[in-house]
């Protein structure tokens, strides 16, 4: 792994010229640092794997163990420094500080990870230096061994050549560091805490932790003036603070969430921010619509001036789309616009309300009446809250994906047909690639279009089967009985029922429709509902719809499946006629 060389002689820090960057000309021989042999395992990351934590934790007899088993190459990386140097780590705090030391070793680890994986210990400060742990970002899978104090107080004592500890009661030297480092350990990719266990139990720990976990999917969402990132993986709520410390422009947030959803995922949430020294407050609001009105937008909003919220805290919304829509409007609106960011717990949210910008309450008029475009700094769609849905929730929010399809991506409507029964089945795999096809969809429409301002098509597309779907949820009051996704999901049936009726559309394609709905056991027909409801009514409903235009109403029609188009030429007759076949009374 590394050639025994002639150490180089030490010069002093005087004589130190600069290679030019910002790293100072070490007294170090980079060639004695070998990159891994480029012909060696890959290991179950394809990446190096890079170990942190305090002195103590067992980076190196742990990490050796892990790369025994897994058929890697072992590197400490206070050994390759030492090396290089020629002198020892004590020595170069001594002559050149710990600022310097920290360049040094950074292109040392640099150097390191230049090759095939490996498994590489790093010293205590390292993960701390910034540069550094982007470089390790870049080539490595980072894993944080989190040990309790008492453990390594056990285990450092008697070592005087760790020059930190040489400066006083190693208990409360080391309690300093935990409060210190830890916040910033927590952005290691993986955590695995180690205590009494012996070495191969805490290295089999490791290759689990490896093992299981996988890469998030990424769907970028690129707009004119503002971009962010869709994350979409298990176990993001735990990990949040690591994933969202890099857009926080400070290290405060306050989470919206609702009654429900705060019981089954804010402690995991709270305690990843925590992790990563992130203060959090928590505003809890009621379940359901009922939340989405004017005094509940008033009671955010003044709760969050109640807690002296300054323009760079963060708001974040931990729940389905009616959270994500009042907290998104109460951070529009607060102090003239606050960050926001989406943690999306429901199929629906994630693949439709959390992407895109849209935010807004509920009026007397009408849904979403009283609104504002906010885009969010993030979203993390953590496909493991899924797994807590009822089945009903999650055909709900497989609607908005069959929406995507329909209007624009024939090949995502073919997936749904092989997947569907996959993903409401709630397998893991399937779901993730659902949620990711359909905000990649969404994010490409939202990008070419992002306040709907085109005057056809455009982002208005993305209403295919609202015009049908609000205002059957208008006329039950929006009180439950009638999920969004699920009026969505008639409101398909019937638009493309319409576009038929209209000769847009080949009988055929509203077969194929009606057939993958029914197959899954979508709600497709108002007559599903078990209420009778009046067509004229319900046209009143539509004629309230924001997407009203010069008071005519504005449908989103097909001409085939992934062939969406707006049209404002639809005959209120025609409209009455399909709500009367659809059991509508007159």
């Amino acid at each position: 792994m590394s050639r025994p060389i002639d150490p180089p002689a030490p010069r002093s820090p005087a004589a130190l010229p600069l290679d030019g960057r910002d790293d100072p000309f070490f007294p170090f021989d980079l060639e004695a640092v070998e990159p891994a042999d480029r012909h060696r395992s890959m290991g179950p990351t394809g990446h190096s794997i890079v170990l942190v934590g305090l002195m103590g934790a067992g980076k190196t007899t742990i990490g050796r163990r892990v790369a025994s088993r897994l058929g890697l190459p072992f590197v400490d990386a206070d050994v390759e420094i030492e090396r290089a140097a020629g002198c020892s780590i004590a020595d170069l705090f001594a002559n050149y500080g710990e600022a310097e030391f920290r360049k040094g070793e950074r292109r040392v680890i640099r150097r390191i990870l230049d090759g095939r994986p490996l498994v590489l210990a790093t010293g205590g400060g390292a993960f701390m230096d910034p540069a550094t742990r982007a470089v390790i970002r870049e080539h490595a899978t980072s894993v944080w061994l989190r040990c309790p104090l008492p453990v390594l107080v056990r285990r450092v004592q008697g070592r005087t050549h760790r020059p930190l500890l040489n400066q006083g009661d190693p208990r409360e030297i080391l309690a300093g560091l935990m409060e210190i480092r830890h916040p910033v350990y927590a952005e290691a990719d993986l955590i695995v805490d180690c205590g009494d266990e012996n070495v191969d139990q805490s290295a089999g720990n490791v290759i689990s932790a490896l093992t299981l976990a996988q890469q998030p999917r990424i769907v970028p969402v690129r707009l004119e003036r503002w971009q962010y990132d869709v994350t979409i993986g298990a176990d993001l709520i735990r990990h949040a603070g690591v994933l969202l410390t890099p857009v926080l422009r400070q290290k405060r947030v306050v989470i919206v969430t609702d009654d429900t959803v705060a019981k089954l995922h804010l402690p995991r949430l709270l305690e990843g921010l925590a992790e990563a020294g992130i203060r959090a407050d928590t505003i809890i609001v009621p379940p359901g619509e009922g939340s989405k009105t004017i005094a509940e937008y008033e009671r955010v909003t003044n709760t969050l001036l109640e807690l002296a919220v300054e323009r760079g805290t963060t708001v974040i919304a931990l729940g389905g789309g009616v959270v994500g829509d009042l907290a998104g409007f109460a951070a529009a609106t607060t102090l003239r616009g606050l960050p926001f960011v989406q943690i999306p717990t429901t199929l629906l949210s994630q693949v439709d309300s959390s992407v895109g910008g849209k935010t807004g309450i509920n009026t007397p008029f009408g849904k979403n009446l009283l609104g504002a475009f906010h885009q969010p700094v993030a979203v993390l769609a953590d496909t493991s809250a899924l797994a807590t849905l009822p089945l009903r929730e999650v055909r709900a929010g497989y609607a908005e994906i069959v929406k995507a399809g329909l209007i624009g991506d024939a090949a995502l409507f073919e997936w749904c047909e092989a997947n569907g029964q996959t993903v409401l089945d709630g397998e893991p795999d399937a779901q993730a690639e659902a949620v990711s096809l359909a905000c990649a969809f969404k994010a490409q429409v939202v990008g070419d279009d992002e306040r709907e301002e085109k005057k056809s098509d455009g982002r208005a597309l993305l209403n295919l089967g609202h015009t049908f779907g609000h205002a059957l949820e208008a006329e039950l009051g929006y009180d439950g009985r009638l999920l969004h996704g699920e009026a969505v999901s008639i409101g398909l049936r019937l638009a493309f029922l319409t576009s038929v009726r209209m000769g847009f559309c080949a009988q055929t394609d509203l077969d194929r429709v009606t057939s993958h709905l029914d197959r899954l056991g979508m709600p497709a027909r108002i007559s599903d509902l078990g209420h009778v409801f009046s067509a004229e009514t319900l046209i009143g409903h539509m004629q309230r719809d924001k997407k009203m235009r010069d008071g005519r109403l504005s449908f989103v029609l097909a001409r085939g499946i992934g062939q969406a188009f707006t049209c404002r030429d639809v005959p209120d007759d025609l409209v009455r006629e399909v709500l009367i076949t659809e059991s509508c009374v007159s």
